[in-house]
């Protein structure tokens, strides 16, 4: 491994605003709009963009491949997806959004040389991620690489992530936690509040039997925050992560990946500071972790 989980973990943590933009964008909301997709929340375009790669599959298989969230709810926005627009139509809306959001942030600096550099870096990254076993990489990885180098960025940024959270769901399941466990363990270890993990609409009595299953293998006590052992186990989750998300950076020198994290800063504040993205989510990004 040519860069430490550390390191690992920062580039997520750097490309994932880039990335999320879509979920968040007001002009992600108006291609939906234009599509048929509700858009008085987010999920039904949330769902619609995430799985448009895939195809026209059903619910079954976003449920498996998004994990964590319920399955009712799954099937609530994905069941229906393809009848509003057909996946091609979705992926066409979602680059006009991303197109139209990143040239109204990043203003002046999405022609820059910064950005050209920056999106070239992640790019040769992404390219080297091996997407076997990593369908979500997969599906975002087949498609064709735009021109321009904010979008450059953007699908680079997106493969990335699908390629570490695939990782993850392997990571989770091998040290035995399912999609409700995943997140109550998560918030046990202060990720974020209950009431942001509640958004993935586990019912009271799930969440319940979530944290007593956590209980009896000891991870959790009695109040639902995490144990000694919990918060090992969780330390092994994100390490496990990182490490399996790391083949990609091995494309770039140590060099090349700090120049990456310096000019995807003020990209990134750019995002940020628009304040459309949550100051708290179920990733955890904010999370630090043990990997001794």
């Amino acid at each position: 491994m040519t860069h430490s989980p550390s390191t690992v973990r920062q580039m997520w943590q750097l490309l994932e605003p880039v990335h999320a933009t879509l979920y968040y964008a007001p002009e992600a909301a108006e291609e939906a709009a234009a599509l048929g997709y509700a858009t008085d929340e987010r999920w039904p375009s949330y769902f619609a963009y995430r799985a448009a790669p895939l195809g026209p599959v059903g619910h079954g298989l976003v449920n498996a491949h998004f994990y964590s969230f319920s399955p009712r709810m799954v099937k609530r926005y994905a069941a229906d997806a393809w009848r509003t627009a057909a996946p091609e139509q979705v992926l066409k809306a979602r680059s006009a959004a991303m197109d139209r959001a990143l040239r109204r942030i990043l203003g002046d600096r999405t022609d820059s040389p910064e950005l050209r550099e920056a999106a070239a870096l992640a790019r040769r990254a992404a390219l080297a991620a091996d997407t076997a076993g990593r369908p979500m990489a997969a599906a975002n990885a087949a498609r064709a690489w735009p021109g321009e180098p904010h979008m450059v960025l953007w699908h680079a940024a997106t493969v990335l992530r699908e390629h570490r959270g695939d990782g993850h769901l392997v990571a989770l399941q091998a040290h035995g936690l399912g999609p409700a466990e995943s997140l109550v363990s998560h918030a046990a270890v202060g990720a974020a509040p209950e009431e942001v993990f509640a958004s993935r609409r586990w019912t009271p009595e799930e969440w319940a039997a979530a944290r007593a299953r956590l209980a009896a293998r000891g991870l959790v006590d009695a109040s639902g925050r995490a144990t000694d052992e919990g918060l090992g186990l969780r330390n092994a989750v994100e390490r496990r992560t990182d490490e399996l998300a790391a083949a990609p950076w091995d494309a770039l020198t140590q060099e090349e990946t700090a120049r990456l994290a310096d000019l995807l800063l003020p990209p990134v504040l750019d995002i940020v500071g628009t304040g459309i993205l949550p100051a708290q989510s179920t990733l955890g990004i904010g999370m630090t972790y043990d990997h001794q």
